[in-house]
């Protein structure tokens, strides 16, 4: 039976590498709206589209290859299924978008930031030592996802700057994330 759970959280955590490259893509977008506060809102506002529907892209295909591998796989694609929503109705309706952008990121941070904390949680149960961080990191973007919810009718700076960290704290969770399941894959591959 042991060695069966092994086996289900070696396949689990075999496309680790995903996570790693939303963790870089979320890191770069954070960097890159930090370094252009004056670009216009409508392409930050498609940029926001194009990431979210990525990142439920391959959310979706995070969970699907590992949905029998998983025993929770419903909340990952759950996660992917609202992300990829979000980002089409993002992309359909730009102009709308640009008003309603604080309320659909904030929400969206907000459901990732929670999805983080429970994930950590779950990973704790494997022994996974950086676990800790990782809720610090989940509770932080629920954090920032409160300023972006609370604040929406702030322009300019301070929504540029406010989405740059969220993005920031968001992609350094994905990469901390990343690397715990390729530790947990190559522990369990060793056995």
């Amino acid at each position: 039976m042991t060695v069966g759970i092994l086996r289900s959280v070696q396949k689990t955590a075999k496309n680790w590498w995903l996570s790693l490259i939303l963790g870089v893509l979320f890191i770069f977008l954070g960097i890159w709206v930090l370094r252009t506060p004056l670009t216009s809102y409508i392409s930050l506002s498609i940029l926001f589209s194009i990431s979210i529907f990525l990142s439920g892209l391959f959310g979706i295909i995070f969970s699907i290859s590992n949905r029998t591998q998983i025993d929770g796989w419903g909340w990952h694609l759950a996660g992917g299924i609202f992300d990829l929503i979000v980002g089409v109705l993002l992309i359909l309706h730009p102009a709308l978008t640009m008003s309603i952008l604080p309320f659909y990121l904030g929400f969206w941070v907000l459901f990732r930031g929670v999805f983080g904390i429970g994930l950590s949680f779950q990973l704790k149960s494997f022994g996974t030592p950086n676990w800790g961080w990782l809720l610090a990191l989940g509770i932080l973007t629920v954090l920032f996802s409160f300023l972006l919810l609370l604040n929406p009718v702030l322009a300019g700076l301070s929504i540029v700057f406010m989405t740059a960290f969220s993005f920031v704290a968001l992609g350094v969770f994905r990469i901390f994330l990343a690397f715990d399941l390729k530790k947990i894959h190559n522990r369990v591959k060793k056995i």
